[in-house]
């Protein structure tokens, strides 16, 4: 355990902690929350000192967080241009941060004891200080690491996905589940041929070797439907799903739909009306983009 927090300790600092906009946001919401709590617990006892109105007090109080929130300011814009230079670790940053408590605790407790005159020792006056700081500070830099992993996460899985879907779509893995769950069978995309529903089983049929050849799967063509909605497999009739990376001709016999598809022998599915107008629009996107 300690050997893992060790290890974590001397982990390069996210590079989200140090990023401009982020810095920005917060002391941003440092300063309000600093100005939220101040107002609500009143820790400088100023409503004791003076005789003042809700709004002069709001307001004297706000300009003393907002002095007060300048420590955050500075050490910021230094740790943001030392990042630049030198990579920080993550104890180096907790330090940092306990660093700003300190400065900030002091800068409060000064102007207790300057400005307002309070008659208490300063180190009472300074641990005092210390913890409304430390409530401060800690709260909403807490909230912002989560937020900013959170962030910083999203964008990563974001950006696999734009690398993913830049990539040739034929190269694409389609993985098939059953109906509990579980991933029964994985094809590339350009071998996938059709979908047949069967009861409650579904054949798959695919390419092999220069073959068409068949793999049953217990669930339903329902939930296939669903869980391949990212696929370039779509329903076209209430018993078949088709890959349209295989479909070659799209065409009119009768009053009915009719695709063919590209297989080492002739493979035709019909089209239901119910389908008929998603199929169009598929058809028509691939008539342009490919």
């Amino acid at each position: 355990m300690g050997t893992q927090i060790g290890k974590m300790l001397n982990n390069p600092l996210p590079k989200y902690l140090t990023d401009k906009k982020n810095i920005v946001r917060l002391i941003m919401l440092t300063a309000l929350f600093a100005v939220v709590f101040i107002n609500i617990y009143a820790p400088f006892g100023l409503e004791t000192i003076y005789v003042l109105s809700e709004w002069e007090f709001f307001g004297v109080s706000s300009m003393i967080i907002l002095t007060g929130v300048l420590v955050v300011v500075i050490s910021r814009v230094i740790m943001y241009y030392h990042s630049k230079r030198k990579e920080l670790l993550v104890w180096q940053y907790i330090l940092w941060v306990f660093a700003e408590v300190l400065a900030m605790a002091i800068f409060y407790t000064l102007f207790e004891k300057l400005f307002i005159h309070d008659s208490r020792f300063i180190l009472d006056l300074l641990k005092i200080s210390v913890k409304n700081t430390t409530l401060v500070l800690f709260i909403p830099y807490s909230v912002l690491w989560l937020y900013f992993s959170w962030q910083d996460k999203k964008n990563q899985l974001q950006r696999l996905a734009n690398t993913s879907t830049s990539h040739d779509t034929s190269k694409k893995m389609i993985p098939l589940y059953d109906e509990k769950g579980v991933l029964r069978f994985s094809i590339k995309a350009e071998h996938l041929l059709y979908i047949e529903s069967a009861d409650n089983y579904v054949n798959i049929f695919y390419i092999d070797k220069g073959k068409t050849v068949r793999f049953t799967l217990r669930n339903s063509i329902k939930r296939l439907e669903a869980q391949l909605k990212s696929a370039q497999v779509i329903r076209c009739h209430r018993s078949y799903m088709v890959n349209f990376e295989k479909v070659t001709i799209l065409r009119k016999d009768k009053d009915e739909l009719i695709l063919e598809l590209d297989g080492p022998t002739s493979i035709e599915l019909p089209v239901s009306k119910t389908y008929a107008q998603n199929v169009m629009e598929t058809f028509t996107h691939y008539s342009l983009t490919h």
